[in-house]
């Protein structure tokens, strides 16, 4: 498993096109294609089966175990990568939404905001960071011989293949959900007053630019530290606190730059070189803009007001 966060060049988003034979749905058993060793992202669901083998899966910012007798459920732009060590046997279905869910008429960015009451067969998908999908053999001898059905008809697909396929995969999310439904309700609740997954990936964006106030930042580099794809960081800033990256970082500067006007006497330069401004003077224009007056009125302003009388 990767212990650092990947660069952005590394976060490479996949379509069906480029992983699959058909565009709308897919199986493959390990080595029929090149095993994705580094973190990446699709347009597509994906569900892996672990056979044999075992190993971690990095998901969104968790890490999860996975191996055999484990399912992972990997929603559309999640980061994520199985590195499957040599000898594992594997299964990986992948499909498009409008496949299996016609009807819903939701975005992939906007998925984490649909309920599992409007929709349960999701629930996997969106709190695989924090289950781990692991079946008995009974559960899982049935969920082979789905992934053989599956592959039986994808091979030779006749009028109302897809029908069938999709009945099969409604059963295998169906069995995920009543096996884990405990935890599953448990996320749900939570996701619902606000502690989801949308805010931990929040508070790992913000941790980065806490972290790193001080140096060049941008979009991809805060994504790829946070486990995001930058499209759907760049979504969720949006949604969430209706500023882009740039808006957030600048402000976040200037915030620690009062925090140093007020609390030491260092020059103003210096301060604007310690908040990420590379310019004295265009820090100090957009201090201007922020607060309504310079560093230097800021600090003598808040000086006089802590003066004895």
């Amino acid at each position: 498993m990767p212990t650092t966060s990947p660069r952005p060049s590394s976060l490479r988003l996949y379509g069906m096109q480029e992983r699959a034979d058909h565009l709308d749905f897919d199986i493959r058993f390990e080595g029929a294609r090149d095993v994705l060793a580094q973190p990446h992202r699709h347009e597509y669901f994906q569900i892996q089966v672990g056979i044999e083998g075992g190993s971690q899966q990095l998901i969104g910012g968790a890490v999860r175990p996975f191996g055999a007798g484990y399912l992972s459920f990997v929603l559309p732009y999640r980061v994520h990568v199985v590195p499957h060590p040599v000898g594992a046997r594997y299964a990986i279905v992948n499909f498009d939404q409008g496949f299996l869910w016609p009807e819903l008429d939701v975005e992939p960015l906007d998925l984490e905001e649909v309920s599992i009451a409007r929709q349960p067969e999701l629930a996997p998908f969106l709190f695989q960071e924090y289950v781990d999908f692991h079946f008995d053999d009974a559960d899982f001898a049935r969920i082979l011989g789905w992934l053989d059905e599956l592959s039986a008809l994808n091979r030779a697909r006749r009028l109302a293949t897809r029908s069938a396929i999709r009945g099969i995969l409604l059963q295998l999310l169906g069995l995920a959900c009543q096996r884990h439904d405990a935890q599953l309700q448990e996320q749900a609740a939570r996701h619902s007053s606000g502690g989801s997954s949308r805010h931990d990936a929040l508070q790992r964006v913000m941790r980065y630019v806490r972290e790193h106030l001080h140096e060049e930042m941008s979009l991809n580099d805060a994504a790829a530290a946070a486990m995001l794809s930058p499209n759907y960081l760049a979504h969720l800033l949006k949604k969430q606190t209706d500023r882009t990256f740039t808006e957030l970082v600048t402000e976040r500067r200037l915030e620690h730059a009062k925090e140093l006007l007020l609390s030491s006497g260092i020059r103003i330069g210096d301060v604007a070189h310690q908040c990420g401004f590379g310019d004295a003077v265009y820090f100090s224009r957009r201090f201007r803009q922020w607060t309504g007056m310079t560093p230097r009125q800021f600090r003598d302003e808040a000086r006089a007001l802590r003066a004895p009388a």
